[in-house]
């Protein structure tokens, strides 16, 4: 499987349809698999946070969620193939997946989680949903949540804290949960299940333009994106035109 490195951190370089098969294929295997779906302010957050940056280096997948990864590849002589975005994958993935396999969604703000469950048996009836618990990422409920997920015995684990606290937390927690083989961080994505929040129109989001439709809908996280659209380039040429230097300075 190949992978890229952007900031340091490892990206798989795979087609949506490539995703899908690898994800079928930790289901039924027999180590537990992490699963994370990197966008650019992710990678800006792993810059700052070495821990998060730990995380993200040693999980069994990484999908490239944003346009922002695919531009970033381009200008540093690497390719993607495709943006594989998180929602848009685990939702073809839990599509395909049968009754022999248990699902756990963990996360969101209350009743939130029940009512993704509720959209993913519409589309599919064979889906077996064991749980569902808002919960939230503190240690101190880290004890009865567990309890809840052990006593679920589920083989995937869906985690929606938003990053990095999911993905911190599935870390931290994993090897505690025998019966999962495949924990994934999913972010926002019970939101849109649930119909909380509504994706952007296709053709914005082929344009590589989802983050304005964002900005339009939801003003307040300006922050995030100017994270996203401005400091995330401008971190990839920095430290491009670095490591350039480097190679000059080793040269003979």
């Amino acid at each position: 499987m190949e992978r890229i490195h952007l900031l340091g951190i490892p990206i798989d370089a795979l087609t949506m349809e490539q995703a899908l098969v690898r994800l079928r294929a930790l289901l039924t295997g027999d180590a537990q698999c992490h699963v994370m779906t990197p966008n650019s302010e992710m990678l800006v957050a792993a810059v700052c946070d070495p821990a998060f940056a730990a995380v993200l280096r040693s999980t069994s997948l990484n999908l490239p969620d944003s346009a922002g990864l695919l531009w970033a590849a381009r200008w540093t002589g690497q390719n993607l193939p495709e943006r594989v975005a998180g929602v848009d994958a685990m939702t073809r993935f839990l599509e395909q997946v049968g009754e022999d396999h248990g699902v756990f969604l963990l996360g969101a703000d209350e009743g939130i989680a029940a009512r993704a469950a509720d959209a993913l048996r519409a589309r599919n009836p064979r889906l077996r949903v064991v749980g569902t618990h808002a919960g939230s990422p503190s240690p101190a409920d880290a004890p009865s949540i567990l309890d809840r997920i052990r006593a679920a015995s589920p083989s995937i684990l869906l985690v929606a804290y938003g990053a990095p606290a999911q993905d911190l937390w599935i870390h931290t927690h994993l090897r505690t949960l025998p019966s999962v083989r495949l924990a994934v961080g999913v972010g926002g994505t019970f939101d849109f299940w649930a119909g909380k929040r509504h994706r952007a129109p296709l053709w914005l989001q082929r344009l590589g333009l989802e983050w304005l439709w964002r900005l339009v809908r939801e003003p307040r996280r300006w922050r995030r994106i100017f994270t996203a659209v401005v400091v995330f380039p401008w971190m990839v040429v920095r430290h491009k035109k670095d490591a350039e230097s480097l190679m000059q300075s080793l040269r003979p």
